[in-house]
Formats: structure tokens, sequence, C-alpha cells
């Protein structure tokens, strides 16, 4: 098996282009999500003009919501980070729009260029942080919506509740 893959069994769906499913407004599997957060970030129209950047904290802004399901973009200029995290009980898929971002793990450390996807399932524990000299944007759909994100001391460790 490929050891990079955080998929082990059915393997990483980013992987298999063809089994992505075109986005339908109200998306309710793994590749209908991924599908949406391909064609938000097709269209720099929907979030360009909402981006800032804020040198004391990570901006955000929810973008969309739906039948549970949230979208939110994200800005990071450099040397800003999330801390080691989960997102409780939602899965997710973030996408790189702008700029590069390192995603850390128990399994290692692989950088985000835009673009980039990562799907996670509920108790996925990662860290992401702009290490690059130019600001980031990522985009960040949840389902079920973010109700929490636990932070852990390192990505393997356990985990301390944190309601957002």
């Amino acid at each position: 098996m490929n050891s990079d893959n955080d998929l082990q069994i059915a393997g990483d769906i980013l992987e298999v282009p063809h089994l992505l499913q075109p986005p339908r407004e109200h998306p309710a599997t793994v590749s209908e999500f991924v599908g949406l957060a391909r064609s938000i970030a097709a269209d720099r129209g929907q979030w360009a003009h909402l981006v800032r950047y804020d040198a004391t904290t990570r901006w955000y802004h929810r973008l969309r919501t739906g039948p549970g399901y949230e979208v939110w973009l994200l800005s990071w200029v450099p040397g800003q980070g999330s801390g080691p995290h989960d997102h409780g009980p939602s899965s997710g898929v973030l996408t790189v729009l702008e700029g590069t971002l390192t995603e850390r793990t128990e399994r290692g450390t692989r950088a985000l260029a835009a673009g980039a996807q990562r799907v996670f399932a509920p108790g996925y524990v990662h860290e992401v942080v702009n290490d690059a000299l130019e600001p980031a944007v990522s985009l960040h759909v949840y389902h079920p919506g973010l109700t929490q994100m636990p932070m852990h001391a390192s990505p393997h460790c356990e985990a301390r509740p944190v309601v957002v």
C-alpha cells in the first residue's frame, strides 16, 4: 500500500478524477463535496473580492451553507498556522486557492500548492501552516457544519475539546 495515502482501504479519491462527480446544488457524497470545492475555486468572482489579510490572526469568512454543510474561506499570512487539531464529527475538503500551505500529520509533512486538495474524515488530526513568504488563501468544506475543533498537543496526542 502507498504509505503516503491517508485513505488506506479505498484509496485517495483525488487520484481518480474520473470518479469525481459534477457539483450538485446540495452535495451528499465525498466526490460531490470535492466537486463543490473545485467549482468554487475555479470561480474567483465568488471569493476573491472577500479575502482579507490580518497580521494578528487568521482571517476567515463563511462563504456558503447548505443542508448539513458549510463552506469557509480562510487567509493565511506568512507564519500563521492552525495548531494541531481535528474537526470533531465533521468530514472535510481543504482546497488551496492561492499560495502554498504546509500540512503536518503524524505521517509527515506535505506542501500544498494552489489547486491542491485534501479530503479528511472525522478525527483526522493535522496542522496547517503558511511556511511560505507569500500569503495564502484556502477553501474548507465541512460536513456536517463545523461545531468542534479539538486542539492537540501534537498531531498524534489526545484531543482537548474546543467549541467553535
